[in-house]
């Protein structure tokens, strides 16, 4: 299977998929409550259509597991597949916020092997596809994370995505060294701890596969990490679809 081949010829649905989301912002969405009383908008699911009918185009072979459908879901034992957050961050997507994304990550033997983010609001795409393949596209440009980080000699900084830190949590950032942190929301935590913007994010067990696997491939082929809180190795397709906890560090700090 051809990752590179895969990729590059999604980005352009992903940058279209950005364009599609502020529009329908623009104009004024529509939103509901789903039933597990969480937000979701029109710009949800017409950005849903789009990435999941251009990802089965390329690859039709594979089954597809999206936040904003019901399909495969229930299917046990899934080894490939693909994870879709259409809108990860739907509350400062409704909300006229920046810090929204729209997320694909490949897996492939439960690992995470491929990873496109569109943060449209703050005009950064990000993809990956194997080992020194992670990129940040700026003005039509490719910027190779992986040969742009330079090694932190400064403070610590973490992200969290509460500025409310659990002892949990406070422990490990105590044991790492960790001096500053703030508070982000969405996958875009995973793109700036790739580029070194950030040297690392904790959180204990929350959310669903689909939030994190376009991240996880992103930063891990930045060079940087992801585990969970005994340093065991995160694999998708659990029964639940669940996240287990999590710790990412950048190459940064590694």
């Amino acid at each position: 299977m051809d990752l590179k081949k895969i990729v590059k010829d999604l980005i352009e649905s992903f940058l279209i998929a950005g364009e599609l989301a502020i529009e329908l912002r623009t104009k004024g969405l529509i939103k509901k409550i789903k039933s597990d009383n969480t937000p979701v908008s029109n710009g949800d699911i017409e950005v849903n259509k789009l990435i999941t009918k251009e990802i089965s185009k390329i690859t039709p072979e594979i089954p597809i597991i999206s936040e904003e459908s019901s399909e495969n879901k229930d299917k046990s034992n899934l080894k490939n597949f693909w994870l879709i957050d259409p809108i990860d961050g739907t509350h400062d997507y409704i909300n006229n916020l920046e810090e929204f994304t729209i997320n694909a990550g490949l897996v492939m033997d439960n690992k995470p092997v491929a990873g496109l983010i569109n943060a449209p609001a703050k005009k950064r795409m990000f993809y990956s596809y194997g080992e020194g393949n992670a990129y940040e596209l700026k003005n039509g440009k490719e910027l190779n994370l992986s040969e742009s980080i330079i090694k932190n000699t400064g403070r610590i900084k973490f992200i969290s995505y509460s500025n409310k830190i659990k002892p949990e949590i406070q422990k490990i950032y105590n044991d790492l060294g960790v001096e500053e942190n703030i508070k982000m929301k969405s996958s875009l935590k995973f793109c700036v701890v790739a580029t070194g913007e950030y040297d690392g994010y904790v959180a204990e067990p929350r959310a669903y596969e689909w939030d994190i696997a376009a991240g996880h491939a992103i930063l891990n082929h930045a060079g940087g990490e992801v585990t969970d809180f005994s340093g065991n190795e995160i694999l998708y397709g659990k029964p639940d679809l669940k996240n287990s906890s999590l710790i990412l560090k950048s190459k940064s700090i590694l």
